[in-house]
């Protein structure tokens, strides 16, 4: 199964002992604080879908100190499972890789039915979520420990955009966004491997590499490995894509590639896939890439055959396309691309 990246909370008798409206004194279950805390430095999200009234409960949540860690709150009296639809909708994540703790068997079993992928808890569990295995991921970089703070960064850039009245491209050009490709270094991995784990719709195969595959392709002579990371005047959005080509005497091929999805409304999709064409061509080198279709991955095909990529084989699952490098897409001139080209060591 999946890794759990986000856990949603209710609030009256699960986040709390009481229930707010009945004018009870709540107080947050023994041993929350640190369940949050943990969770939160996981990487893993965390939100609430509660029917309350909202400011009273938010005002709860700020007297606790613990408002913060909650992205898009659904604090309202709507359905459970549309607010738990809202908040996927927002985190732009499956609904197979959300929890929902209640401790109301029909608010779970509703959740359950509109949502059948999701995973509920009864609220007398909440003391097991940190040893459960989904949600104890596999990798721990630094960009998962920032990850609700690179959610609230993308907040406040969403915020601008819906204020800013001027061309689309105009307030991209407000961003300035910085693009950074470089060859992945050691210290790269875990986030490499992580990539490779939670990256499902722009991503060429989903096929996972854990951290010691990629340690022994980074050394091998015959692979290139790079990354890169974005950048824009409210912050990092980390590292944010993946490329691992195999060289095969005039013919470089691209094993994997793929791309946060987070990143897809900034225009940067192409860009490290026009950079492996430039990168190509530079050098007299046939161009390739596997694809492996997923549950997800429509869009990660889409990219390639806008990109001009035709195939050339199956083999297996696996379809491989090749570019005869006739038509390379431009790197759009909103972003500036910096090419730290290290050589191996």
């Amino acid at each position: 199964m999946k890794e759990i990246k986000c856990v949603v909370w209710d609030l009256d008798d699960t986040l709390w002992d009481g229930v707010l409206l009945e004018g009870d004194r709540v107080q947050l279950k023994p041993g929350v604080r640190d369940i949050l805390n943990t969770l939160d430095n996981r990487g893993i999200l965390l939100s609430i879908a509660s029917k309350n009234n909202h400011a009273q409960a938010m005002e709860r949540l700020v007297e606790f100190g613990i408002d913060h860690y909650f992205l898009f709150p659904q604090i309202n009296w709507n359905a459970k499972s549309s607010s738990l639809a809202k908040i996927k909708q927002s985190l732009n994540i499956g609904m197979d890789t959300i929890a929902f703790i209640d401790d109301q068997a029909f608010e779970r079993d509703e959740a359950k039915s509109v949502h059948p992928e999701i995973t509920v808890f009864d609220a007398t569990a909440y003391r097991e979520l940190l040893a459960m295995p989904r949600l104890n991921p596999k990798v721990i970089s630094d960009d998962s420990r920032r990850r609700r703070l690179m959610y609230v960064e993308d907040q406040n850039r969403q915020a601008a955009e819906a204020a800013y009245e001027g061309p689309t491209v105009k307030f991209l050009e407000s961003l300035a966004m910085k693009f950074t490709i470089s060859r992945a270094r050691e210290e790269d991995l875990q986030r490499a491997e992580e990539l490779t784990v939670r990256t499902n719709q722009l991503n060429s195969t989903g096929i996972q590499y854990s951290y010691d595959k990629l340690k022994e392709l980074l050394e091998s002579p015959t692979h290139h490995l790079w990354i890169c990371e974005l950048v824009d005047r409210y912050g990092s959005y980390g590292k944010i894509g993946l490329v691992l080509v195999e060289i095969q005497g005039d013919v470089w091929h691209i094993r994997l590639l793929l791309m946060s999805c987070r990143t897809v409304s900034r225009g940067v999709g192409t860009v490290l896939l026009s950079f492996l064409m430039k990168k190509a061509k530079e050098e007299g080198k046939v161009l390739r890439a596997d694809f492996r279709r997923t549950e997800r991955n429509r869009q990660m095909l889409m990219t390639y055959q806008f990109a001009n990529f035709k195939e050339k084989e199956r083999v297996k699952d696996i379809t491989v396309f090749e570019n005869d490098l006739s038509k390379i897409q431009d790197y759009p001139p909103y972003i500036q691309v910096i090419v730290a080209e290290e050589e191996k060591v």
